[in-house]
C-alpha cells in the first residue's frame, strides 16, 4: 500500500528538484543556478576564517584598530591581531620569520626591506601621511611654525631617523636649512607624541593623524614645508602569510570604500 508519505517523497523527485540536485544543475535547464547566484565564483572564492596577524606603522593605531572590528563583523570566525611599533623594527622581525599575514608601512622605504628579501608580495600605496608640529595644550611656547622650534631653551622631541616619520623630520628640516638638537629621538611616532601628552616636551613632530588621534592632549600647529616630505604607506601580503586567505581579504577590506572612509576621517590624504 502506497501511504501519504511515500506520494510527497515521490512528489519531490519528481515534481521538481531537490536543493542537492540543484546544486549539480541535474534538474534545471538553466544549469541549476538560481537568479543573482554563481556557484563557480563562490567555489574559487577561499573562505576567510581564523586569525589575521597585522604589522603596522605605529601612526596606523586607531584607524586599524577600528578597521579590525569591522573586518570581524564582516567576516564573522575572524579575528585580527596586531603589532604597531615602528615601520623599520616591523620590518625586521618579519624578515627575521615572524609570523604575520599583513604588512602595512610607514614608507615605501621600509617596504622595500621586505619585499627585497621576497618576503611580502606586490606592495599598493593605500593612503599617505605628512607631519605636523604637536604642542603641549593651549600651545605656551607660542610655536607658529619651523623655525620656533630653534627657540633657545625649547624642549623638542624627534622620531628615530631610521623610522619613517623621523625620515619625514629631516627632509623638511633640511630642506628649511632648521637645525637644532632635539631632547631625544623616539623609536616610532607615538613614543614621540607621549612625550608632549606628557609634558615632558614642549613639541614634537609626529603626523596630522596622530595630533589627531590625541586631540585635547596637544594642540597642533600645521606648517607648509610638511608638503615636501608627504609619506606613501604602502600595503602588502606576506609570502608566507599562515592565513593567506585571510590576509588578502584584509587588504581589499582597507582599499575598500569602507576601509578608506575610516582612514580618511582619521585625517589620512588618499592614495590618489
Amino acid at each position: 500500500m502506497t501511504t501519504r508519505t511515500d506520494r510527497r517523497r515521490t512528489f519531490r523527485l519528481t515534481g521538481g528538484c531537490v536543493a542537492a540536485v540543484l546544486l549539480v544543475g541535474g534538474c534545471s535547464s538553466s544549469g541549476g543556478t538560481a537568479a543573482g547566484s554563481s556557484p563557480a565564483s563562490a567555489q574559487s572564492t577561499p573562505s576567510v576564517t581564523g586569525t589575521v596577524t597585522v604589522f603596522a606603522a605605529a601612526s596606523l593605531q586607531e584607524s586599524f584598530t577600528q578597521l579590525g572590528k569591522q573586518f570581524e563583523a564582516a567576516h564573522p570566525g575572524t579575528k585580527v591581531v596586531f603589532n604597531f611599533g615602528g615601520s623599520n623594527t616591523l620590518a625586521a622581525g618579519i624578515t627575521g620569520g615572524a609570523p604575520a599575514d599583513v604588512f602595512a608601512a610607514a614608507s615605501p622605504a621600509t617596504m622595500k626591506t621586505v619585499t627585497d628579501k621576497g618576503d611580502a608580495g606586490t606592495p599598493k600605496v593605500f593612503v599617505r601621511n605628512q607631519l605636523e608640529i604637536a604642542t603641549v595644550p593651549g600651545n605656551p611656547k607660542n610655536i607658529t611654525g619651523l623655525q620656533s622650534l630653534t627657540q633657545p631653551g625649547l624642549k623638542v622631541v624627534l622620531c628615530a631617523k631610521e623610522v619613517p616619520c623621523g625620515a619625514a623630520s629631516q627632509t623638511v628640516l633640511t630642506n628649511a636649512n632648521i637645525q637644532f638638537t632635539p631632547v631625544s629621538y623616539e623609536q616610532d611616532v607615538k613614543g614621540a607624541l607621549s612625550k608632549v601628552e606628557l609634558q615632558e616636551a614642549d613639541a614634537s613632530l609626529v603626523y596630522q593623524t596622530d595630533v589627531k588621534s590625541a586631540a585635547g592632549k596637544v594642540t597642533g600647529v600645521a606648517f607648509p614645508e610638511a608638503s615636501t616630505a608627504i609619506n606613501d604607506y604602502p600595503i602588502a601580503t606576506l609570502t608566507h602569510a599562515p592565513n593567506s586567505a585571510g590576509a588578502q581579504a584584509f587588504v581589499a577590506y582597507v582599499e575598500s570604500p569602507d576601509g578608506q572612509k575610516v582612514l580618511t576621517d582619521a585625517g589620512f590624504l588618499p592614495a590618489g
